[in-house]
């Protein structure tokens, strides 16, 4: 009898039973239509109008814009803001200090996260572990600006730094300096909590396989390689793409807010730049037309980067 029983849900009969529970599903939202309305049409709502009616804006990169006769009203310029960007000489440069900072950020940032994660899984008393997890996340919840006094406060020219080292050095005002302080105050500040998803990731790793690793004399970077490793790849390829393909989102406040008149050579990126232009000089079209670029090399980046890890993962990406 229980086998009999055991066929006939695993037999054809199972594709019966699951469709007649997706019809009397189906027939049930039917029937109470006006509930699902209910519940589900005020997120529907929230949606549509902050998400997909705010994209009505991108018309302004496209117009002279003016806000007494609006978007509909202004004239239209056609590409000659995005050509404005592209031809000004100072162009480059910006896409240079944006490039600069994003990509030596991932390169430097990137594998932190991924080694604090490692690091902690080796420590085997729960006390310790939860102690040394509540230091590294604090970081986290510092607010940008604050982040910025601290770093602006240690590295003045009366600062801890220039005390312990004896010297006199204002190193915000220094342009070769500007990126190792914003990439290293950026890891400080976001590895440990970056670290949250690989330390998730590394709990599925099976504790058979290290103890087996363990008594076969495997030392500490075969286990990784073996048990640790298989287990976080796939998230460490997903952070990689995501984080690839958004080389060009650097947010202009950290910038804007380490920026000082000395060191903008290196400090202006296309966000600062931005802000500047839209907020400070109200050249509302121009601005809205370099962050529509700007958006539009970040999605090409993103398909190519997820091409190529796919390629390099055995058909694995997004």
């Amino acid at each position: 009898m229980k086998t009999g029983q055991t066929s006939a849900v695993t037999g054809p009969g199972a594709g019966k039973e699951q469709g007649g529970a997706f019809h009397r599903t189906m027939v049930y939202m039917r029937q109470h239509w006006q509930l699902y309305l209910i519940f589900m049409m005020p997120a529907f709502l929230l949606t549509i109008i902050f998400r997909y009616v705010p994209m009505g804006g991108i018309l302004i990169a496209f117009e002279k814009y003016s806000p007494i006769k609006g978007i509909l009203g202004s004239d239209w310029v056609g590409l000659k803001n995005f050509n404005r960007f592209l031809s000004s000489p100072d162009f480059m440069r910006y896409l240079a200090n944006t490039l600069k900072l994003s990509i030596y950020g991932l390169l430097w940032g990137f594998p932190v996260p991924i080694i604090l994660a490692l690091l902690l899984n080796r420590i085997e008393s729960k006390n310790i572990k939860k102690n040394v997890q509540l230091v590294l996340y604090l970081p986290n919840f510092i607010s940008v600006i604050v982040l910025c006094g601290m770093v602006r406060i240690l590295l003045s020219v009366t600062g801890p730094i220039n005390l312990l080292l004896g010297t006199q050095i204002n190193f915000m005002t220094m342009p070769s300096a500007f990126r190792t302080i914003y990439i290293a105050s950026g890891i400080w500040q976001g590895a440990g909590w970056a670290s949250i998803m690989y330390t998730a990731s590394l709990s599925n790793a099976s504790q058979d396989l290290k103890e087996a690793a363990q008594i076969d004399g495997a030392n500490i970077f075969q286990q990784i390689k073996a048990v640790e490793w298989p287990a976080i790849k796939d998230m460490v390829v997903i952070q990689f793409i995501l984080q690839a393909g958004n080389i060009m989102s650097i947010g202009f406040e950290k910038a804007y807010a380490l920026q000082t008149d000395l060191n903008l050579n290196t400090s202006e990126i296309i966000a600062t730049y931005v802000y500047k232009k839209g907020l400070l000089d109200g050249d509302y079209s121009f601005s809205t037309a370099v962050g529509l670029f700007n958006t539009v090399i970040n999605v090409i980046l993103l398909i190519s980067v997820n091409s190529i890890v796919k390629k390099m993962n055995e058909g694995q990406g997004l």
